[in-house]
């Protein structure tokens, strides 16, 4: 049955998915999806989603459909939570299609430690994960690095930090990629950029960035959860941060270039936020080396925050509290993957990979289950962990969302409930709060995000990822 919304009519295919035509408008180039359900359906219609889901959809090269997940919400030129893959043959790559934070990912770190065992404690954790972990806009850390430092950390990402003492062989193993993309280009990386991340590695930044310490509440699979060393009350930790200031410097750096040479390839855009070039032209293959740069850079920045972590647990919980890595995945990447024989361009912003057991690049680890997929809540609300599926390569392009999604804006979520009075209803339910200031808290409340349990749900009925475990927060450390 087809029906109008958002100014678009769509029909509903399933339970958990409906598709605007190509018939809707008369530029689209493939149809649009979106994974929702009767109950997130009026959420994703609230905002402009929709509409820049559509201008996706009629971008030189796309292919297949673009995909909506249904923690989606409005971005900047690009939903976030959104998936699209255009041909690297003679597709675009698109900056606003990965977003100004460059490989924001989430990191699951576990002990083998029981929470209950530690509940006296964990207090003198948050508290010093918050003194050891500088937060917030522009925050810079202890680890500064000089020039050729940092380029070691662009080209190579964590695999330099193994030389440092900083990582081990064991964690690359754990990590996207083994935490390093080998397109990264050096030179494609401006000055500017290169200036804003020198002393930003091991630093959350702001936003809805954090490190939560957390337990894990219950298990839904438990043959996957053993696979991933998953256990009911475990005691484990989630990391949350990206890019930093030199991700965005290189976003805003081919925003601008891109905008400037669109002319030339003859490229008209519905919404100049999409600007973009071929992937093939000098400006797509420069992006996509400063890009896998940036990249780097942010998982070497998790990496980092890890090897912070695991210096507050000895001190605080004694040598017995190892900090293993699960699994680091990103969520705002533009990737080149084979799909169905051809090779693509696939853009996941707020999206991440979801690849199952049978995927070359899942960890071997994890292939009898599929690759590790996170999905944090927002502050004060359960995270879970699902792992990806084959069915998903088809029906999303091996992707699932990155979180709850944001329900209203930063200013109307602060008008909502004040800081203080988020903070006091997080502290009253036993989780301990560090956050340089109550405005940040007031803007990140759990009020401000979609139900993280119904999203989940949705990616789990609509086969883009099997849920494995529930885990709560204990203490978190905002950004």
């Amino acid at each position: 049955m087809t029906t109008l919304t958002a100014g678009y009519p769509f029909v509903r295919l399933s339970p958990v998915l409906v598709e605007i035509p190509t018939t809707s408008r008369d530029d689209m180039l493939v149809p649009a999806r979106i994974f929702a359900d009767e109950t997130l359906w009026p959420k994703v219609t609230q905002d402009r989603s929709l509409e820049q889901l559509v201008n996706v959809a009629t971008l030189p090269g796309v292919t297949g459909h673009v995909y909506a997940m249904p923690d989606v919400h409005e971005g900047y030129g690009f939903p976030v939570g959104g998936v699209a893959a255009f041909r690297a043959e003679d597709g675009i790559i698109s900056p606003g299609g990965v977003g100004y934070d460059i490989n924001c990912g989430v990191r699951l770190l576990a002990t083998d430690l029981r929470a209950s065992d530690c509940a006296g404690r964990i207090e003198a954790v948050v508290h010093d994960l918050s003194r050891s972990i500088p937060s917030g806009t522009g925050r810079g850390g202890a680890l500064w690095l000089g020039p050729a430092e940092l380029d070691r950390v662009l080209g190579e990402g964590c695999r330099y930090l193994v030389e440092r003492e900083l990582a081990t062989k064991e964690d690359l193993e754990a990590i996207e990629a083994g935490g390093s993309f080998a397109a990264a280009d050096l030179a494609a990386v401006s000055d500017r950029a290169k200036t804003r991340g020198r002393d930003q590695l091991g630093t959350i930044g702001s936003g809805n960035h954090f490190v939560e310490v957390q337990t894990v509440e219950q298990v839904y699979d438990a043959a996957a959860a053993s696979q991933l060393g998953l256990r009911v009350g475990q005691l484990t930790v989630l990391v949350h941060t990206g890019s930093r200031g030199l991700g965005h410097q290189v976003c805003t750096d081919y925003v601008r270039k891109m905008d400037g040479a669109m002319a030339r390839y003859g490229i008209e855009l519905p919404d100049r936020e999409l600007a973009c070039t071929p992937f093939t032209s000098p400006e797509g293959k420069a992006y996509f080396g400063a890009m896998c740069a940036a990249a780097n850079f942010a998982f070497a920045n998790r990496q980092a925050i890890t090897h912070t972590v695991r210096g507050v647990f000895r001190r605080i919980l004694g040598e017995a509290a190892h900090l293993r890595v699960v699994y680091d995945v990103a969520h705002n990447m533009a990737k080149l993957e084979q799909h169905d024989g051809e090779l693509l361009v696939v853009h996941r912003k707020g999206a991440t990979r979801a690849f199952g057991p049978s995927h070359p690049e899942t960890p071997a680890a994890y292939r009898r289950v599929g690759q590790p997929v996170f999905i944090p809540g927002s502050m004060g609300t359960a995270s879970y962990v699902l792992v990806g599926t084959d069915a998903a390569m088809t029906a999303s392009f091996g992707s699932a969302c990155h979180g709850a999604g944001r329900a209203m804006s930063r200013g109307a979520a602060k008008r909502v409930k004040p800081g203080a009075e988020v903070r006091r209803e997080l502290e009253a339910r036993g989780i301990v709060v560090r956050c340089p200031r109550n405005a940040e808290l007031a803007e990140e409340a759990p009020h401000a995000y979609k139900d993280v349990d119904e999203v989940v749900n949705v990616v789990h009925r609509a086969g883009l990822a099997r849920k494995v475990a529930r885990l709560v927060p204990l203490g978190v450390v905002k950004g």
